[in-house]
């Protein structure tokens, strides 16, 4: 195996650098580096050479212009033993360089700013960087390229080994690198494009008063692999994990999640941010759906409202709270099977009970999954993905439009915000019976509203929970008068729907017939 004899080293993340500089520099590697790296190398004692120098040129244009150089390229790129390509880089004085350790300029970090600006974002285009990664991943046969600091442990322990890397290890590196590269192509265009649009829709907001939705001319989907996963919605599905997940949520016990695991939490994530800030709230999701949702003054209180709307769905079920759960709470739970607990935070005691459960899997919300992309993907087959804004529209009392003979009373008004929060989050034809702080009967997922109602009733009924004076909540408008005369003889006394059928008038009139009150929002809340 031929040894090393030259690393070229440029890096932005200077992690773990020095450490690894010097494993190579004792292993009789000759080290070229430029600017900010070879600055800090210098300072650490260790012998470098500057790029300026291997090259005989300058760097120029600011630092735009210093490894787009022959002597660089060359030395990646020439075949070795290849009698044309020996001769070629003998002529021309160009050196082998077989080790590239290179990460690239944070523009995804600078992106993510909110005071970026487009001349910002353009300046931390890395273009030396990637033209130097992709050259020695291309010539992989010989060369090594790092471009994380992680794998900086394993190229070490090679090189004190072999004096080289493996073959093996080397096309594995060079993987990541087109992966990385792409996924950097990717961020800039999307980057750009998202910055010039931002330009567009803030010259339309001054001059018409709107904001246009433009969507990009074509969708770049980029996501670092987090885990395989065993299988997917089937055992016999293959599947995987990718993106950002681990951002957002941090397994601290049980058995490895799942597809559908994962599924299922992110929902229930979404559900209880909702309530965010707000006094303790607690939701119980099967199978992406609610099956019951609290409010208390402890998430005791919160666990025994929403237990109560169904005592039988919640069997395997996703628990999410919305503040650190505590013992009280944690043991009521920890007396039926559930899946996931997510919450922001475990207690000492709460965490010591519901770890006994070996399989029970405990999620730490790091994050508020709210502040997540505002966008959703969708894939629906035949190569084609819908794009489209994630619902995030919601409502005050400011934004009802009373439509009935009568008001709704204060009690209605908190139930309405309360419901209408819940019926965002099921499937449509989505009907949820509620009170001020709990949900009384939830219908999802039906082929007809009606349907969906008086599956909710029945559910109400067998937990034994009256819906008398309850709200009705409806997540797309009641087509016919059946639909609320329906709610209105299970006990609803008010209603709050979006409102826009042909007979909405039927459907005032039936709401006024009966004396409830009725709210419309004006938009709907479709899920499918």
């Amino acid at each position: 195996m031929r040894k090393i004899q030259r690393a070229l080293v440029s890096v932005s993340d200077k992690t773990g650098l020095v450490d690894f500089v010097k494993t190579i520099v004792s292993a009789g590697i000759e080290v070229v580096s430029t600017g900010g790296t070879a600055r800090l190398l210098k300072e650490q004692g260790l012998p470098v050479c500057e790029i300026s120098e291997y090259t005989g040129f300058p760097e120029i244009l600011d630092g735009r212009v210093k490894t787009l150089h022959p002597k660089v390229h060359g030395g990646l790129l020439y075949k070795r033993g290849n009698q044309d390509h020996e001769r070629a880089i003998k002529e021309h004085g160009i050196q082998a360089i077989d080790l590239v350790v290179v990460n690239l300029y944070p523009f995804e970090k600078t992106i993510a700013r909110a005071d970026v600006t487009l001349d910002e974002a353009i300046e931390n285009i890395d273009i030396g960087g990637p033209s130097m990664i992709r050259s020695a991943a291309k010539n992989h046969e010989s060369v090594t390229v790092v471009i994380d600091p992680a794998d900086y442990e394993l190229v070490a322990a090679e090189i004190k080994q072999f004096g080289n890397t493996t073959l093996e290890t080397r096309r594995k590196l060079a993987i990541k690198v087109f992966a990385r590269t792409a996924t950097y192509d990717a961020a800039i265009a999307a980057g750009l494009e998202s910055l010039l649009a931002d330009d567009v829709r803030r010259k339309d907001e001054q001059e018409k008063g709107n904001i246009a939705f433009e969507p990009a001319s074509t969708l770049l989907l980029t996501a670092p692999l987090v885990q395989k996963l065993r299988y997917g919605e089937n055992p016999h599905q293959k599947a995987a994990l990718y993106g950002g997940f681990r951002k957002y949520f941090e397994q601290i016990h049980g058995k490895e999640l799942s597809y559908n695991n994962i599924l299922d939490l992110t929902a229930a994530a979404f559900l209880i941010s909702e309530f965010h800030g707000e006094k303790p709230t607690l939701a119980i999701l099967k199978h992406t759906n609610p099956c019951g949702v609290g409010q208390g003054e402890s998430l005791l209180e919160a666990w025994v409202k929403a237990y109560e709307t169904d005592k039988q769905a919640p069997f395997g079920g996703i628990i999410a709270v919305n503040r650190p759960l505590d013992l009280p709470c944690a043991e009521a739970i920890a007396e039926i099977f559930s899946e996931v607990i997510i919450a922001p935070e475990f207690a000492s005691d709460a965490l010591a009970v519901l770890q006994k459960k070996k399989n029970l899997r405990l999620i730490r919300m790091v994050k508020n999954i709210a502040s997540s992309a505002a966008w959703e993907i969708r894939s629906v087959g035949a190569e084609s993905f819908l794009f489209q804004e994630r619902d995030t529209l919601s409502i005050d009392r400011e934004g009802f439009k009373v439509v009935t003979k009568r008001e709704p009373t204060e009690d209605e008004i908190k139930a309405m915000r309360f419901g209408w929060r819940i019926v965002k989050h099921v499937k449509s034809n989505a009907i949820v019976y509620v009170g001020v702080d709990r949900t009384l009967g939830i219908g999802a997922g039906q082929m007809s509203r009606i349907d969906s109602s008086r599956i909710a009733v029945k559910k109400a009924a067998d937990a034994g929970l009256s819906l008398k004076g309850s709200v009705v909540c409806s997540d797309a408008f009641f087509p016919f008068p059946d639909g609320l005369l329906a709610a209105a003889d299970a006990g609803a006394t008010a209603a709050i729907q979006p409102g826009g059928s042909v007979r909405d008038k039927e459907v005032i009139d039936a709401a006024d017939s009966r004396g409830m009150a009725m709210v419309f929002t004006g938009f709907r809340h479709f899920k499918h």
